[in-house]
């Protein structure tokens, strides 16, 4: 392992516009005087960030803030050994969880999160990582004496009226809280997550320019922009006196923009909880009741998250080839083919649009050379072929196991050294070819 190593930045350098450590080890090793080390240059620039380092930046001037002018030395102190080890609890380990893959990037109907909490706090020692909670799984967990579950796909997901163990999924709940187990399920928040299942995913047919097929917004609170007219100035001081009165603790952002012949008007942005009382208060007025206008405000984009994801391949692939290369990084020895019209084994495939799980509604209408998922209904797939685009499945929980793995290393990163995380080995697809 790598300690103590200095290195010398011998380039420009603006700290102030706030990138990360990881591009600047990167930007900076190419022209360090390391460079042609063979150990060091050897290594990924996933590497320095594998492990948790320490670091500190020297300017030659510390009595001025720092300057892209100035030259800095940066030592960089990497060990394994300087994890923690200290006993986590529950929460320091769903608040890592939250870090990786927030729960708000989760789809609307999904139901994700910390599903069964012990009665008794314990500390964390051991996580099972799984695609599917099943009896087996949850015996194996048992038997390893397992304090977290981390099922990718919720165990528990509609609305229950009662706990009873006939219901096969409500006993796998009443086991975990008699084993004091917490079950925990990101689903579709690790889908949308850039870096998630679905790069994953997409990375299986080679390198490319990825796109998100349906894109994930702002988890900020939704909020609406109320606009109408106010004939006088001691009818605009009434209502917003009101409108704040109605609102208390709340902050009513406005502009008001006055004419000589039309009074006043009035553009008031509002947040969803707000929303009600405030059109209420504004209907008791008779210019802004005869006014009133209500838009919703779009929140903005989060460019690389969302659902699907669609790679123009950095160098094209046969039919053949990408069916093979899928096997290998799915781990199958077999996967269902679908080619579209026209479509031979030996056809191109320069764009790849994929969707984990059951990608049918997000892989809809998208144009593509092949489309890659866990299952599509027999229309769907129909429609697909007809549209020119192949199909490949590998039923529904293969196109989402794999990541396990990935995800297992990301975490462990996080994680003190007294917590060990584990693979399941009895989860499966409930599918067999035979």
């Amino acid at each position: 392992m790598l300690t103590g190593y200095k290195i010398v930045f011998q380039r420009i350098l603006s700290l102030t516009c706030r990138r990360s450590y990881h591009e600047i080890i990167s930007q900076t090793l190419a022209c360090s005087p390391f460079s042609s080390h063979s150990k060091l240059s050897a290594l990924p620039s996933s590497f320095f960030f594998s492990a948790p380092f320490h670091c500190s930046i020297r300017s030659h001037q510390l009595s001025t803030p720092l300057h892209p002018c100035h030259c800095y030395s940066f030592s960089c102190s990497l060990s394994h050994s300087s994890r923690p080890t200290s006993p986590m609890d529950l929460k320091e380990v769903l608040e890592v969880l939250e870090q990786l893959a927030p729960l708000s990037l989760a789809e609307s109907w999904d139901n994700v999160g910390l599903l069964v909490e012990p009665i008794k706090c314990r500390p964390i020692k051991t996580i099972l990582l799984t695609n599917d909670l099943t009896d087996s799984v949850m015996s194996e967990a048992e038997a390893m004496n397992c304090d977290l579950i981390i099922s990718y796909h919720p165990p528990l997901f509609r609305p229950i009226k009662c706990l009873v163990s006939k219901d096969w999924k409500q006993r796998l709940a009443i086991r975990a809280i008699t084993a004091g187990i917490a079950v925990f399920s990101p689903h579709t928040s690790w889908d949308s997550v850039k870096g998630g299942v679905n790069d994953w995913l997409v990375g299986g047919v080679g390198s490319g320019k990825v796109s998100v097929l349906s894109q994930a917004l702002s988890s900020g609170p939704q909020s609406h922009k109320l606009e109408f007219t106010a004939r006088s100035q001691e009818e605009l001081n009434t209502i917003m006196a009101e409108l704040k009165g109605m609102n208390s603790g709340v902050n009513l952002q406005h502009t008001v923009v006055s004419s000589e012949t039309d009074g006043f008007f009035i553009s008031l942005i509002c947040p969803d909880s707000a929303l009600t009382p405030s059109v209420q208060t504004l209907l008791r007025h008779a210019a802004p009741s005869q006014s009133l206008s209500i838009l919703q405000i779009k929140k903005p984009p989060l460019p690389g998250y969302g659902q699907g994801r669609l790679s123009v391949l950095d160098e094209p692939v046969t039919v053949a080839a990408a069916v093979q290369q899928m096997k290998s990084h799915l781990g199958l020895n077999h996967l269902r083919l679908a080619l579209g019209a026209q479509r031979t084994l030996e056809s191109t495939v320069s764009t790849v649009a994929v969707c984990a799980g059951s990608g049918g509604s997000v892989l809809n209408g998208v144009k593509a050379d092949l489309y890659i998922t866990g299952e599509m209904s027999h229309h769907e797939v129909l429609d697909s072929v007809a549209a020119g685009a192949s199909v490949i499945l590998s039923d529904h929980s293969n196109s989402e196991r794999g990541f396990l793995a990935v995800f297992k290393k990301r975490l462990a990163v996080h994680l003190s050294d007294s917590v060990t995380v584990a693979l399941s080995q009895a989860d499966r697809d409930p599918l067999d070819v035979v």
